[in-house]
């Protein structure tokens, strides 16, 4: 199995989303940042150091708000996926995001997610915050 840890971070009621660039594998699809753990890395690291490469911040990484397990018929192991909480405090705040790693990113209301062509492991979740059912804090 491998582990993907995946930041949800907000700024005034709004998520950042990030689409894969066109080379990727799955190619043009949306996702929240993040990326495998290394073995002997604990999961909040590995999402410190992936936010690092992926967008130039130092994370604080918060609360586990979700996980899932997904199994792409591409791939022979399973995924399993961890959501956290995530916020870039001063004086690296969001406003300091830098795009290193993706094809576009975007700051989104929760609601309006699903209009996105997301990852198919995240859409249950994706599912949970357009509903309001699962909040982000």
């Amino acid at each position: 199995m491998i582990t993907v840890v995946a930041a949800l971070i907000q700024q005034n009621g709004l998520l950042l989303i990030c689409q894969r660039r066109r080379t990727d594998a799955f190619p043009l699809r949306w996702e929240f940042p993040g990326g495998k753990v290394k073995h002997g890395e604990s999961a909040a690291a590995a999402l410190v150091r992936e936010l690092a490469e992926e967008l130039g911040v130092t994370a604080v990484i918060g609360h586990e708000l979700y996980r899932t397990r997904h199994r792409y018929a591409e791939y022979a192991d399973e995924l399993e996926l961890i959501f956290f909480t995530a916020a870039i405090p001063a004086p690296h705040d969001t406003g300091s995001i830098r795009n290193l790693a993706f094809e576009r990113i975007e700051w989104v209301e929760p609601t309006a997610l699903e209009q996105y062509d997301f990852l198919l492991a995240d859409r249950e979740l994706i599912s949970l915050l357009t509903s309001g059912a699962l909040r982000v804090p």
